[in-house]
């Protein structure tokens, strides 16, 4: 497979070791990149959740597949997160291109950007873990009852329905603790001076522009691989969410003019040229033609006159 060569990738909320968990979907995704640099924003491994009767073999390829591409140069950040703040003992180790580390402070082409989990804003984890605790057994079980729903409307024809986005979209609770979060971790960036914050942990991928009297940042949230299906990537100075489902079906132009273009303007764009071609090809056979004629003339010991 032709891997697709970006500066940087950003993936989260993978939880490995649950029933929620797309690890053949990560492995494809995994397999079609060559990132220079792989960031794990945290609850990559679901130690929280974790089962020695439930760990396939695909999760397990999840894991072989990141330490094989931190041995083939790529630069790979492990931020911890909530369901693996186990791994918080082991900050700042460092083992040749894998790194764990609480949090991260990039440049990216001269402007600053700060990558956390973002577990720090969640009150319920700071003070009352075992509710935490309870409210992920009870996502992992609504997960398993989408799945057979999902599969079930598959047999009937229909589309796939989401129960946990629903009751995401219909609390207002949640609804307004996602926004909350969102605007903290913006206001916090843009008073530690960064142009860019990267965070997982809410399941919501975004990329959107906040702005203050303080100045303004560029939000960025690389959602999950339970649902969404989606991370972060970054190249040619710029942010782009990756969606599976949709991206993988999708050419990706790595041409940085073309980027740039959007469908009408690349239309435009091949037009001109095709009429820069025909006129220039007019040109030139005109003017061969006329080569032609005088050396027929000269030939025959003519003038033109």
């Amino acid at each position: 497979m032709k891997k697709r060569k970006i500066e940087l990738a950003v993936i989260s909320d993978v939880h490995l070791g649950t029933y929620g968990c797309h690890a053949d979907e990560l492995i494809t995704y995994l397999n079609s990149i060559q990132p220079k640099k792989l960031i794990l924003n945290g609850d990559i491994i679901d130690i929280w959740q974790f089962s020695k009767r439930y760990f396939p073999s695909s999760h397990l390829k999840v894991l072989r597949k990141i330490i094989g591409m931190a041995s083939k140069g790529t630069e790979v950040y492990y931020i911890t997160g909530n369901h693996d703040e186990m791994l918080r003992k082991f900050s700042d180790t460092s083992m040749g291109n894998f790194k764990v580390v609480d949090k991260l402070v990039l440049n990216l082409d001269g402007k600053k950007a700060w990558f956390f989990h973002g577990d720090v804003f969640d009150v319920s984890i700071q003070n009352a873990k075992w509710l935490a605790k309870l409210g992920g057994y009870g996502y992992d079980l609504l997960i398993l009852i989408n799945s057979f729903l999902n599969w079930c409307l598959a047999k009937m024809g229909r589309e796939k329905y989401s129960l946990s986005r629903r009751i995401k979209n219909s609390v207002k609770g949640a609804v307004k603790y996602i926004n909350n979060f969102e605007k903290t971790a913006a206001e916090l960036a843009i008073e530690n001076d960064y142009d860019y914050v990267v965070c997982g942990h809410i399941h919501q991928p975004k990329k959107e522009v906040y702005e203050n009297k303080h100045g303004s940042c560029t939000y960025l949230n690389s959602g999950d691989w339970i649902e969404n299906l989606t991370a972060l990537e970054y190249s040619f100075k710029r942010w782009k969410i990756y969606h599976y489902n949709h991206d993988r079906l999708s050419p990706f132009f790595m041409d940085e003019d073309l980027k740039e273009m959007n469908m009408n303007d690349l239309i435009a764009s091949i037009t001109d040229k095709e009429a820069n071609i025909e006129d220039l090809t007019k040109e030139h056979f005109s003017e061969t033609e006329e080569n032609i004629d005088k050396d027929f003339l000269n030939n025959q010991g003519l003038s033109q006159d």
